[in-house]
């Protein structure tokens, strides 16, 4: 059995479905209730905070996959860790973020930081994924797009290898599913670094009209994102966008490693969710 943390999120979901096609006995777990899954997966509701209820979470599973919601910086990993040991758990498969190995004196990646620790240190076998930005990023301007057919952003030419959520789900359910990946880091990326210019081209392809494109300063999207995310983590997402490392706008082959076929590209991604910007 694989139990799938963060379930009902834009990694999750795919993850969850991509399992259960595979014939896999899946527990999905979600902080909310969860609708629409597979047929045969079985749905706890649960939160990695409570390491006391995480013994009953894991109880049965050959493996795991982390993912961890926002900063969490509430959450202790070592003791999270310790539960999926104590359980029986095998396998540890860990959403982490390409900027633990990019930005060392990120504060905001700390905790992810201690989190790879963690697992490595662990004992069993697990595999570590770091994908860069997601193209699911992109909701941020879901509703610009469909009220007033805009996208605001700031960097507007700065190009970033932004990956598919759905490229993360099937390289993780290659890891849970095949001992092969244990002990390995993957960075994940799309396979061409977009701008946001060229996303909002994408976009207004994707949904058959035209879209503005408008440049905003670095002053107004901060302003605009620390309403509904973390300072931390606003501050962090604007540095990368802004001032990119050449790592950070590498193409990683390593999607393509694993699933034999090359990344999906942004484009892709809108095509398939242009229903949320119509």
């Amino acid at each position: 059995m694989i139990v799938v943390t963060g379930a009902t999120g834009n990694v999750g979901r795919p993850l969850v479905e991509a399992l259960a096609a595979a014939g896999e006995e899946v527990t999905a777990v979600s902080r909310r209730p969860a609708d629409g899954l597979p047929a045969g997966v079985a749905h706890r509701r649960g939160d990695l905070a409570d390491v006391d209820g995480l013994k009953d979470l894991f109880e049965g599973a050959e493996a795991v996959y982390l993912l961890v919601a926002g900063l969490g910086d509430t959450l202790r990993p070592h003791e999270i860790v310790a539960a999926a040991v104590a359980s029986g758990v095998r396998r540890l498969v860990l959403q982490s973020s390409q900027l633990v190995g990019t930005r060392h004196d990120s504060v905001s990646h700390a905790f992810l930081r201690d989190f790879e620790a963690a697992v490595r240190e662990s004992g069993l076998d697990w595999t570590v994924l770091r994908p860069g930005g997601f193209a699911s990023n992109a909701y941020l301007w879901a509703e610009q797009v469909r009220t007033a057919r805009t996208v605001a952003s700031p960097f507007a030419d700065v190009a970033l290898p932004v990956v598919d959520p759905a490229d993360i789900a099937e390289v993780a359910a290659a890891a849970l599913r095949d001992p092969a990946h244990s002990g390995r880091t993957y960075v994940l990326t799309g396979p061409v670094g977009v701008s946001p210019r060229e996303q909002a081209r994408n976009l207004a392809e994707a949904v058959g009209e035209p879209v503005e494109f408008v440049v905003q300063s670095a002053a107004e999207a901060r302003a605009h994102l620390v309403r509904f995310l973390p300072e931390d983590a606003v501050d962090g997402m604007l540095s990368v966008r802004g001032e990119p490392s050449a790592e950070e706008q590498r193409v990683s082959p390593d999607v393509e490693r694993v699933l034999g076929r090359a990344p999906r590209p942004f484009s892709a991604w809108a095509e398939r969710n242009a229903f949320a910007f119509a």
